[in-house]
């Protein structure tokens, strides 16, 4: 995949105040049909919301640019997951063998992989498939203190009891809404009273997701949910869980237990692929009716590595960018533009003590090598060794071993895997640094690139 070099450059301007480019002949130019009213003298004029609370627009903001900023609001959003088909990129081939483990093979799932690259909005795709199939789907977000009777108490509400082999959807109890829950006794349940209640199921299937698994912190929990796994694959049981997490393969979201990887498919995410950006930026345009030039597109595409995150941030804010600009065409100077917001968005993002001593080291002339092993991290979900930055071809094996050391000094790393130390695979310690490296670094190379006038940019946006 055709990706941003360290030493390329690319064109484009920065700054947090663009001037408005000449207008060409094929730019579509936005005017207001209504604006504000002059207040009287002396009277600040303070910023407003544009839509309502139930998402319509609001009266005092009733022009097209409104308009079209609630639709960017739809079109590209990279602090929520993906809820609607329409706005889904890539992934289709992911969600195929997913949809055919469970259907075709009964097995379990892991999904696994780096925070930002999707799975939660893949969850939500697999959901709608799943309710379309007539699957009961149960969602839970798991979080530090998660316990098995909790969880699974919480699942057994949403299953109703009609699906019981024992009650009949004409009895009483079903009549009256009564769930699985209702069968459990008030004491904790364990993997094995919940599996024993499944084994009863009849008519239906039912899915539970079990988002965010690596927060749970009980080694308890995760025993229970592997002999939960064993016992509803031997007994042929109608429920199939779905593992979701941060973690780098199977062993970090499960226990260790050998007889269960047999009834489980481990599926780790990776990045987009340069296609799967560009599709969700064409996307976005279908959404929004804003146009992205080439030149910008190609540009989220570089800047944005393969992280669907970083590609939703990047197309938001240089969509909105554009709009300020009375343009609905999006440069690539908008998207120069949105790195600058983005920048200011991870920063805040780190640690305060981290945040000076990095800013220290990237002034002090490290910046470059910096961004290599935050670009090398993102890359490789998070873990990456010292031969890692050499195959990029960008640092011979003198340079990489300098750069790991630089990073260790500095208590910027930690071993990847915390129960073999003597491993040679490390990760960040705060997964936000390898992002705030590369885009940083980014926001300096477009400093630095000869920049467009926007005389020149609107000239060739046509």
């Amino acid at each position: 995949m055709a990706r941003f070099s360290l030493t390329g450059g690319l064109f484009g301007r920065k700054g947090a105040k663009k001037a408005a480019p000449a207008r060409s002949a094929e730019m579509t130019v936005l005017r207001p049909t209504t604006r504000e009213p002059a207040r009287g003298s002396g009277a600040p004029v303070l910023p407003r919301f544009n839509t309502t609370a139930n998402d319509q627009l609001s009266p005092r903001r009733g022009d097209r640019f409104s308009v079209l900023r609630s639709k960017i609001r739809r079109a590209f959003t990279p602090s929520q997951p993906v809820a609607d088909p329409r706005m889904f990129a890539g992934r289709q081939q992911i969600l195929k063998t997913i949809i055919s483990s469970i259907e075709d093979q009964r097995l379990h799932l892991v999904l696994y992989g780096e925070r930002g690259i999707g799975k939660t909005s893949l969850l939500h795709m697999l959901a709608q498939a799943a309710h379309e199939a007539r699957y009961i789907v149960v969602y839970t977000s798991c979080g530090a203190n998660s316990n098995f009777d909790e969880t699974f108490r919480a699942a057994a509400a949403d299953i109703p009891l009609l699906f019981h082999s024992s009650y009949g959807p004409t009895t009483s109890e079903a009549e009256g809404g009564a769930t699985l829950s209702d069968l459990l006794p008030s004491t904790p349940i364990n993997p094995q009273q919940f599996s024993d209640l499944c084994t009863k199921l009849r008519g239906t299937r039912v899915l539970i997701m079990l988002d965010e698994f690596d927060r749970c912190e009980s080694a308890t929990f995760r025993r229970n949910i592997a002999e939960l796994i064993k016992n509803l694959s031997d007994r042929l049981g109608r429920v199939q869980l779905l593992l979701a997490g941060v973690a780098g393969d199977l062993s970090e979201i499960v226990e260790h237990i050998p007889s269960i990887r047999r009834n489980i498919l481990a599926i780790g995410l990776p990045r987009m692929t340069d296609a799967e950006v560009l599709q969700l930026v064409a996307q976005g345009e279908r959404e929004s009716g804003l146009t992205f030039e080439p030149a910008a597109s190609k540009l989220v595409v570089s800047v944005a590595q393969g992280s669907p995150y970083i590609a939703s941030l990047l197309s938001h804010h240089a969509a909105l960018a554009a709009l300020d600009d009375e343009r609905t065409s999006v440069l690539a100077q908008d998207v120069a533009y949105a790195v600058d917001q983005a920048v200011e968005e991870f920063e805040n993002r780190i640690a305060r003590l981290s945040r000076s001593q990095v800013d220290a080291l990237m002034e002090g002339g490290r910046a470059e090598d910096l961004a290599l092993a935050g670009r090398v991290a993102l890359s490789l979900n998070g873990a990456f060794a010292e031969k890692d930055l050499v195959a990029t071809g960008e640092a011979d094996e003198a340079r990489a071993r300098s750069i790991m050391k630089l990073l260790k000094d500095n208590d910027l790393i930690r071993p990847a895997d915390l129960a073999r130390p003597e491993a040679k695979t490390v990760s960040f310690v705060e997964e936000g640094l390898p992002t705030y490296f590369w885009i940083s670094w980014t926001q300096k190379t477009l400093a630095a690139a000869p920049p467009q006038s926007p005389r020149t940019a609107a000239g060739s946006a046509g």
